[in-house]
């Protein structure tokens, strides 16, 4: 029966194209690596990769023999995994988030993580949702927060948290009478998240489909710039409703009643399908029921609001 190391090094090393990366990946030197392969190969009388200048790929073997080594590598996580109690549980999960995530309730899954699984460790990367899907994409995060879902072969998308987009501004805007009309918005500066989002995009084609001449879009990765840019009267953002809380309950920003609406912005957790996924998973469950929690409260608050105040 084969070796569950080399099987694992067969897998590394066809997930990231090159015994290289395999090597940095599984914390051994290259020629181990390759010496692992050349076992695995000689103990089922197949070649499993073809060298090319950018690396390695599998042979239509490899390729064949792939989805019985994940099998393989998978079944001894479960088995591990039901064997640990949730407190021996170990190891790190690289964690990539939104900020929308951060600015809502991370705070909460990193206390509920350490008292669930006090041996496993957050490395948490914050960054826009394109710079996280591609990291996902290239194996330099095990699970991401992020506006999704990642329609990639391999990655498993799970819906997480749906948010409302709002126009906001200062309240020492006056922009007239309500509903206001995109062409009002259009005289003053759009605010909102990076040009490479799909927020951005979507507002750009809102208001690009009107025709607004001189309109002006500032795109900004920082959640917390956009919020001080609003207060300053820069100009109108478009953000969720629920990272501005305590500005909108000062009455320090106010939210605008426009003619169009703005979407949702609907996060996923998503994560790669690999036989090493459970730590990532466990993140997973956490998450899920944190935001769960988060929406429901959300709900009844917004039922609360729409109650008939008595005389």
């Amino acid at each position: 029966m084969a070796d569950l190391r080399n099987l694992e090094t067969f897998v590394w090393v066809a997930h990231l194209g090159g015994f290289r990366a395999a090597a940095e990946k599984l914390h051994a030197t290259q020629p181990a690596i390759s010496q692992r392969i050349a076992l695995l190969e000689d103990e089922l009388g197949v070649k499993l990769f073809d060298r090319e200048p950018r690396g390695v790929v599998l042979t239509p073997k490899g390729t064949e023999l792939m989805p019985y080594a994940e099998r393989m590598l998978q079944l001894h996580a479960d088995l591990l995994q039901a064997a640990r109690e949730k407190k021996a549980m170990r190891g790190v999960v690289r964690l990539g988030v939104a900020e929308t995530i951060v600015h809502t309730w991370l705070a909460k899954l990193i206390e509920r993580m350490h008292m669930v699984y006090p041996g496993i460790t957050l490395e948490i990367e914050v960054d826009v949702s394109p710079a996280l899907r591609e990291r996902l994409v290239s194996h330099q995060l095990d699970i991401a927060f992020l506006l999704g879902p990642v329609s990639e072969p391999r990655m498993r998308n799970q819906a997480l948290s749906s948010y409302p987009m709002a126009w906001v501004s200062s309240p020492n805007i006056d922009l007239g009478p309500e509903p206001v009309a995109l062409s009002r918005l259009a005289q003053w500066p759009i605010i909102t998240y990076p040009r490479n989002t799909r927020p951005y995009i979507v507002v750009r084609e809102m208001m690009t489909r009107s025709d607004f001449p001189g309109l002006r879009m500032y795109g900004n990765a920082s959640l917390s710039t956009i919020v001080r840019m609003t207060l300053d009267g820069i100009g109108i953002s478009a953000i969720p409703p629920v990272v501005i809380r305590r500005e909108l309950s000062e009455k320090r920003l106010r939210l605008i009643r426009a003619e169009q609406n703005l979407p949702d912005l609907n996060f996923t957790a998503t994560y790669p399908a690999k036989p090493d996924s459970y730590m990532a998973e466990a993140v997973l469950e956490i998450a899920r029921e944190i935001a769960d929690t988060e929406a429901r409260r959300r709900n009844r608050q917004s039922k609360i609001a729409r109650l008939p105040k008595k005389a």
